[in-house]
């Protein structure tokens, strides 16, 4: 039942060409600024522990575990700095 209001109502806005859609104004580009942001920061972090990950590995084979823990907490470090910006950009696009 709700697959078939949905693809009904999606039909109808479609074919309706967007005169009757209802804007989302202000608060919708905030909330899609924020969502955007959020993602963008989530995508980063994923980047970031998957790099993390290779370099250690790497450093492992060519330099043993204590180079292998020094890259791992270098690069955690990154990471870290890189969240918190992406923290206050999120913050600033929900402003």
């Amino acid at each position: 039942m709700r697959k078939a209001t949905l693809i009904a109502l999606l039909a109808a806005c479609l074919l309706d060409g967007g005169a009757g859609a209802v804007r989302a104004g202000d608060a919708g580009e905030r909330a899609g600024g924020t969502v955007e942001e959020g993602a963008k920061t989530g995508g980063r972090a994923v980047r970031d522990g998957v790099l993390t990950f290779g370099r250690s590995t790497r450093a492992f084979f060519t330099g043993g575990p204590k180079a292998a823990r020094e890259t791992w907490n270098a690069n955690a470090q990154h990471t870290k700095e890189t969240a918190r910006a992406g923290a206050h950009a999120t913050r600033d696009a929900a402003k």
